[in-house]
């Protein structure tokens, strides 16, 4: 049975405060029919969605209302052409609502103007993909839809202004309720300066209007989520909040209206404490909105990096038009200090293009016509034209945003743990503050009724959730944002754990451990054959191959001044070598295996092979119609940072092994040069996986880091994959991890990183798990007995207010992260381009 085609979807969603929240909305969106799988991360407000076929986008944006939470909405509108009758209307908009993120779709056939209302987030470039496949063009009317950036960036300024204008109104209906309360306990004389001056009972009268101000204006959010929530039985934080102060308040608003109601012992108010619990939580979900913002600084700041604007050639004419408006095969000019905007291929002109924020390199790189040039690095000095050749999601800085936001909303194995304590946290404290309710109610001393409202209420409100939920997610996001930084992709969220708990690392060598530019070092021919007839062949044969053994043969003939023959008839055997007929004669050139397979005898080289493979020199064989003809050697030189790298990595308690398809004597010879701890040679492309799988028996988890298309299936079966960025794409597909800059030292910083990001999830979660551990027990009283100790509601909220803060101040330390002072070199920065 075929494996089904999934639709990922990515939901941004508002009102999530706590761990349960997070629970309730997979478990809402997992119930959908259609839906294979939900996962939600409370620090990015995401949900991640994955769809069947028979999955509907509507379904799943209803469960989340349902649920109690909101989905971020936008309109967009797309400008068809092609529509003649209204048929064609009805094709577009069947086409456009069967469009991932699409929840509604209107056409109208005499404007040409498709109106949409999509999920934030939305892709336009797939949108315009479901028009063009149901016959008709489409594109993006960009000054009505504003950047991804700019969207999200308004709707959390949005929030975040909203919760200082609660604090602000909270905070001045508070302060003299709290300073008047505070001052008739510790100032002697305030009780009575207040009761001959005001009066006892209008100032409960105005305690109860500026607590009622604070909890039904500012306060009412707690409300309108929380009661929803109890009603279903499915509380989250938001109702222990409602539950708290609203007792407080109640039995305050009974002591004052109807004290007859109450033991005259227990006839007290504490509408200070539902006020001041209300401000403090509000204060600690300003900070906690602020710093959210700031843990997905990374994506912002890569967002910046696209340019705009682009100025493309129309109708004989330059034109500046918005980025959204650039298709492929339009022609872009760009002047000095401009921003590249898309991808593509240089035309005419020459400059020097700083690509730093892909490569790392200091240097800007030189471009003529032919060059590629990336989107969103930095022309320098020149002037050029290219054709644009991938736009929009295609083009590689929205590929790097994409990985980035993916391993953002990833889910750790670590969390698996915090979701089951979370899915019955807050029903468990409920019980616990009913259970401290009663006990002090029937055991207290007097006055009960106040020492177990009192009680119950702190309980109630200490508890904290809302740090359970951001402790992982939150470190996930700055680690991975500051990987972005460094030049390091975590293409799934997963391998920053995985990769943490490697004992071995597998490198490929050539192009990987060695520079994988291979030159000829040695030609020795056979009579009656000359150096330079024999290597023009040779060169010939191996000019149809991309391997980069045969383009070093290749380039020697060039550059010896040989013509060099294409071959009338080519054929290549991956890990043995290439068959050709060349001016008419049968030339094969491979390793010893390859001679072997054709029975020819290589016995005449024996000792030079043997020389040249303790030399690290890869011996090669050609030979002419059947029969042998030379050995050539060619030499891959090792990247000058190489062992530092490994020593790096040794120096980190791993393992350290060389996989090639080198013969055995050259590889244990490099191995030696390098002093890695295994040698794993003459492996055929084929067989690299069954070499990790070995690897892994010996020796544990194991990293595979590799560049080449042959070393995808090994990418895969390793426990994590590590591909090198100036590789192949299907390597970098089938890899974990991807490092932006050909530098094995960015291995090391990935593993640091990667502990350091476990460390701070460790860290995160000893607190947020262990203030409640600790708290709630204080809170209800346990201590009381022994010490004479209880926890004020007050202080209570200040102190879950501050787990929540405490939790993403710690994850945000990660910012801080830097390589190793041994391994600083020109880095690889993906977020810092010079804009002119």
């Amino acid at each position: 049975m075929p494996e089904q085609i999934l639709q990922p979807l990515e939901i941004p969603v508002l009102g999530m405060t706590c761990a349960s929240c997070v629970g309730r909305v997979e478990k809402a969106i997992s119930a959908v029919p259609g839906v294979a799988r939900a996962t939600v991360n409370l620090a990015a407000e995401r949900a991640h969605v994955e769809l069947t076929p028979e999955g509907h986008t509507q379904a799943v944006i209803e469960a989340i209302r349902k649920a109690g939470y909101e989905p971020l909405e936008r309109t967009l509108t797309l400008k068809v052409e092609g529509m003649t009758c209204a048929s064609c209307v009805g094709r577009v908009e069947r086409a456009l609502r069967g469009a991932p993120g699409v929840l509604s779709a209107e056409v109208n056939l005499a404007t040409e103007r498709a109106s949409l209302t999509v999920l934030e987030g939305a892709d336009p470039a797939a949108l315009v993909l479901a028009v063009e496949k149901a016959g008709y063009r489409a594109a993006p009317i960009a000054e009505q839809t504003p950047d991804l950036a700019d969207r999200e960036r308004a709707a959390r300024e949005a929030e975040i202004g909203g919760l200082k204008r609660a604090v602000l109104v909270a905070s001045l209906a508070t302060a003299p309720l709290f300073l008047v309360e505070m001052a008739r306990h510790f100032l002697p004389g305030a009780h009575h300066l207040l009761a001959s001056t005001l009066g006892e009972q209008p100032w409960r009268l105005i305690s109860f209007a500026l607590a009622a101000l604070v909890l039904f204006g500012p306060g009412l959010r707690f409300y309108r989520k929380g009661v929803p929530n109890l009603l279903r039985r499915t509380p989250d934080m938001n109702s222990l909040v409602v539950l708290g102060t609203t007792a407080a308040f109640a039995y305050s608003a009974v002591a004052t209206l109807a004290p007859g109601l109450l033991p005259a012992s227990a006839n007290h108010i504490y509408f200070e404490a539902a006020a001041v619990i209300v401000t403090l939580i509000l204060l600690g979900r300003l900070f906690e909105a602020q710093a959210k913002g700031r843990t997905s600084e990374a994506i912002k700041r890569l967002m910046t990096l696209q340019a705009k604007t682009a100025r493309v050639e129309r109708n004989g004419e330059a034109r500046e038009v918005p980025i959204a408006d650039v298709v492929v095969g339009d022609v872009v000019l760009v002047r000095p200090g401009d921003r590249v905007p898309v991808d593509g291929e240089v035309l005419d002109g020459a400059s020097f293009v700083d690509e730093s924020m892909i490569t790392g390199e200091p240097l800007p790189v030189e471009k003529g016509p032919g060059a590629e040039v990336v989107g969103g690095t930095v022309n320098k000095t020149g002037a050029f034209r290219f054709r644009a050749t991938k736009v929009g999601s295609a083009t590689m800085l929205a590929q790097i945003v994409r990985m980035v936001e993916t391993a953002q909303g990833a889910k750790l194995p670590i969390q698996a743990l915090v979701d089951k304590v979370t899915s019955w946290f807050v029903p468990a404290v409920i019980a616990v503050a009913a259970t401290t309710f009663a006990v002090w109610l029937v055991f207290g001393p007097s006055p009960a009724l106040s020492f177990a409202l009192v009680n119950a209420v702190a309980v109630l409100i200490i508890a904290c959730p809302c740090a359970m939920g951001l402790a992982t997610p939150t470190s996930i996001m700055v680690g991975t944002g500051k990987a972005a930084e460094l030049g390091i992709l975590f293409r799934r969220g997963e391998a920053l754990q995985s990769l943490r708990d490697v004992q071995a690392i597998a490198f490929d060598k050539t192009g990987t451990l060695t520079l994988g530019r291979p030159a000829l070092t040695r030609l020795q021919t056979v009579a009656p054959w000359g150096d330079a007839e024999l290597l023009r062949l040779v060169a010939g044969a191996e000019s149809r191959s991309e391997h980069p053994i045969a383009q070093a043969i290749v380039e020697a003939a060039l550059e010896r001044g040989l013509d060099v023959p294409a071959p009338s008839a080519f054929d290549a055997t991956p890990g043995f070598g290439v068959n050709a007929r060349v001016d008419g004669r049968r030339v094969q050139v491979g390793a010893d295996r390859f001679m072997t397979k054709l029975g020819v005898s290589i016995a005449p080289f024996a000792d030079d092979a043997e020389r040249l493979a303790a030399a690290a020199e890869t011996p090669l064989y050609a030979a002419i119609d059947g029969e042998l003809a030379a050995i050539l050697a060619v030499s891959d030189p090792i990247k000058p940072t190489t062992p530092e790298a490994l020593a790096a990595l040794h120096a980190a308690g791993l393992k350290v092994v060389m996989i090639t398809g080198d013969n055995g004597r050259t590889a244990r010879a490099v191995a030696g040069i390098l002093g890695v701890d295994d040698v794993v040679a003459e492996v055929l492309p084929d067989g690299k996986v069954a070499a990790v799988q070995d690897l892994q028996r010996r020796y544990g988890r194991v990293a595979f880091v590799g560049d080449g298309v042959n070393d995808a299936p090994a990418l895969a079966a390793a426990d994590v994959g590590v591909a090198m960025g100036a590789g192949t794409d299907i390597a970098i597909e089938s890899a974990d991890v991807v490092l932006m800059r050909s530098d094995l030292r960015s291995v090391v910083t990935a593993i640091r990183l990667s502990r350091a990001v476990l460390r701070n999830i460790r860290q995160n979660l000893a607190w947020a798990f262990g203030y409640n551990v600790v708290l709630i027990p204080l809170a209800a009283g346990l201590l009381y007995p022994i010490l004479g100790w209880l926890l004020s509601p007050m202080v209570a909220a200040g102190a879950m207010a501050l787990s929540s803060v405490s939790v993403l101040a710690n994850a945000l330390r990660l910012r801080a992260f830097k390589a190793d002072a041994a391994f600083v070199g020109p880095r690889a920065d993906l977020l810092k381009g010079v804009v002119k």
